[in-house]
């Protein structure tokens, strides 16, 4: 990643925002962008602007992106839901609005965090997601397997790669299906226009990574609709982003749910209340399937979704019970 910045705007970034601007040609993040700008690290035409200064063609951007402090994965005594544990792994129930592991703007109160004032990690890797082998999304609720040996960290990377865990999740979202089950076979990478966020690329040239999703219609009323998106590879943001593609955003999202959507007509007053309500978006990680590692038996977890998706569920009389899903 570049630190400094020398850069003549050109007809094509004219009226980019300077804060979207500045990944995009860095490589750094958008929040380090904001950072560097508000420190007055970098400057348009010699003059510190506001991070929302759009630029225009001909301006200089010089400076240098400041980078974020070293993070460390420490101990905190945080309570979490832990529903299976053995030598060798443990199986959680992550609620909406943890981050699964300290990163850039989350340097602390992580489930890695939490995790480490518990129990003894010893599964090599990256010391910030030490027995991590898949992640939820901030705001997304529900199941993760947490390696505790390097011996089941390895089973589970492996069993992951070869698609022989079994993920999947529950999602309220807006509108109504054209489809009874799909197969969303749509690579995915960074969003060319906005870095921060995840998006389908077409373009071969461009980096992506493949990305399938597999999505079964539980129920709909027209205005909303219960999914089952079973997860055949785990890429950031992977269902909300293929779910948007069918213009069926996840309630409760505001990342890649148009506001339109949160205004519809017609919708009770409860419903929406219980909508503001919730903790993260509508999407829950509700069963999780692996091998053991050591014993080589086939293990099965299933979480209910949290209150406040359960209080939505019912209002909108979609019925759901985790431990009776049926398999796909």
């Amino acid at each position: 990643m570049e630190r400094r910045v020398h850069f003549t705007v050109g007809e094509g970034e004219k009226g980019e925002r300077q804060d979207v601007l500045l990944p995009s040609i860095t490589g750094c993040s958008r929040v380090q962008a904001q950072r560097s700008i508000e420190a007055g690290s970098i400057s348009v035409n010699g003059i510190f602007r506001k991070p929302s200064y759009r630029v225009s063609c001909g301006d200089r951007i010089t400076g240098e992106i400041l980078q974020p402090p070293p993070l460390s994965a420490r101990p905190e005594a945080i309570e979490i839901p832990i529903i299976y544990e053995d030598e060798q792994l443990l199986v959680v129930n992550k609620p909406a609005g943890m981050v699964t592991h300290p990163a850039p703007g989350a340097a602390s109160g992580t489930l890695v965090n939490a995790l480490l004032d518990r129990i003894h990690i010893d599964a090599g890797g990256d010391a910030l997601r030490p027995g991590i082998v898949h992640r939820l999304d901030k705001n997304t609720s529900g199941l993760l397997v947490v390696a505790k040996t390097q011996f089941a960290f390895c089973s589970l990377q492996t069993q992951i790669k070869r698609h022989q865990v079994e993920r999947r999740y529950l999602a309220i979202v807006w509108g109504e299906p054209s489809f009874h089950t799909a197969t969303v076979d749509a690579p995915i990478g960074r969003n060319p226009s906005h870095p921060e966020l995840m998006a389908i690329i077409t373009d071969p040239t461009r980096p992506r990574r493949a990305a399938v999703t597999h999505l079964t219609v539980l129920c709909s009323n027209g205005i909303f609709s219960l999914l089952e998106a079973r997860l055949e590879t785990g890429r950031t943001h992977q269902i909300r982003v293929h779910l948007s593609s069918f213009y069926l955003p996840v309630v409760g999202d505001p990342t890649y749910s148009a506001p339109a959507y949160e205004r519809r007509q017609g919708v009770a007053t409860e419903v929406m209340e219980l909508i503001a309500g919730l903790p993260g978006q509508a999407l829950h990680a509700f069963r999780l399937a692996f091998t053991h590692p050591e014993t080589g038996e086939r293990m099965y977890f299933y979480a209910e979704p949290p209150l406040a998706m359960s209080q939505l569920l019912e209002s909108l009389d979609f019925q759901f019970s985790a431990s009776c899903a049926e398999n796909p």
